[in-house]
């Protein structure tokens, strides 16, 4: 029986986030240069589309590129870049015909302006579509988004717009980047690193991780099943007893 088979279509999560790590030395084996395994890992994102899309995963966020990404070599960076706007060029229309919608998360401001142009046509172009949501983790880092989302309370605060009885968790979530997107219940990394590397940190608060020894080029549509499958065989308690949640 395939992973696929052993799923619980009424207890999928909503929300799968992935760290898709692994493409650098997935190429390095193969004699490669890194930006190979960049290429490569479009594969891989495209299965985990189609594989989410199959059995009626909600959202999906994909870590593309960290803040700290910016600190690699400049011909990386720029390889990166360049494989951003072709990827989004070719894949808008595949993505529309599925009924995907794409959104993106980030200081999405430090990209190149091509960048920008493309990504937020894309998005445009997706906007209506009620299927699968694929969200973009770009020029993102979570302890940045934190500290704008408290920024952002601060000038309120100043300003009066609000008093101190605004300042709790529902509404210091209604400032971050992901204020309508619903958090995840499964996080995924790839390539055996275990940690979360300055990802969705408020979000993950009470997510299952789930850590894959493969390579993100390696990782195909029957290993998201296998996470599914893993995660469905938890129990969730966030803070309670056993007893409670098997009351409830």
């Amino acid at each position: 029986m395939s992973f696929k088979e052993k799923i619980d279509l009424n207890k999928l999560p909503k929300h799968i986030a992935i760290i898709m790590d692994g493409n650098g030395r997935w190429a390095k084996q193969k004699g490669k240069m890194r930006v190979f395994g960049h290429q490569n890992g479009i594969k891989s994102v495209r299965e985990m589309i189609d594989g989410a899309g199959e059995i009626g995963v909600n959202y999906i966020t994909l870590y593309a590129f960290s803040k700290e990404n910016w600190q690699r070599p400049k011909y990386e960076v720029e390889a990166l870049m360049n494989l951003m706007l072709s990827s989004i060029n070719r894949e808008v229309k595949s993505l529309h015909k599925n009924n995907v919608r794409l959104m993106a998360i980030g200081d999405l401001g430090n990209l190149p302006k091509k960048n920008q142009v493309e990504l937020q046509k894309a998005i445009d172009y997706t906007k209506d579509n009620t299927g699968l949501t694929l969200v973009l983790a770009l020029s993102y880092g979570s302890r940045w988004e934190i500290i704008q989302a408290a920024k952002s309370l601060a000038i309120k605060y100043k300003n009066n717009e609000i008093d101190e009885s605004y300042f709790n968790e529902a509404n210091f979530q209604n400032e971050l980047n992901t204020h309508n997107i619903p958090e995840p219940e499964l996080m995924i990394r790839t390539s055996g690193e275990m940690r979360i590397s300055n990802f969705l940190l408020w979000q993950l608060a009470y997510s299952e991780l789930y850590f894959s020894e493969k390579l993100w080029p390696d990782f195909k549509k029957e290993d998201l099943f296998e996470a599914i499958v893993d995660y469905q065989n938890r129990e969730r308690r966030f803070g309670k007893t056993s007893e409670q949640i098997q009351k409830s």
